[in-house]
């Protein structure tokens, strides 16, 4: 499975989109996380959130796929579109890391 999908839903002629990645965490330990935006297509994203950490892509791969099969009973298809809001994941990928760091820091003191 791909580390980066798009998946698009129409209804009453809107049409909704949930692009998903998977990107490592800041830090040598081997973390993971799952990244999701999600709003209408042509839009600004209005939602964007985060699962994980997970140890490894492997893990992360999984629950994706997870996800991804859910999201398809429920009437989203895959689509082959470009990613539009990858810049809004990685904003968050980065406060993701920063909070990490700053919690790996105050146990380091």
């Amino acid at each position: 499975m791909p580390r980066n999908l798009c998946l698009t839903r129409q209804c009453l002629g809107l049409v909704t989109r949930i692009e998903c990645s998977i990107r490592p965490l800041a830090g040598d330990a081997g973390m993971w996380a799952l990244l999701f935006a999600a709003g209408m297509s042509g839009e600004q994203p209005s939602t964007i959130k985060s699962q994980g950490p997970f140890h490894g892509p492997f893990v992360a791969e999984h629950i994706l796929e997870s996800v991804v099969q859910s999201l398809l009973l429920h009437g989203y298809v895959l689509a082959d579109d470009p990613q539009i809001w990858c810049l809004h994941l990685q904003a968050h990928l980065r406060q993701l890391n920063g909070g990490r760091a700053r919690a790996l820091s105050d146990i380091h003191s």
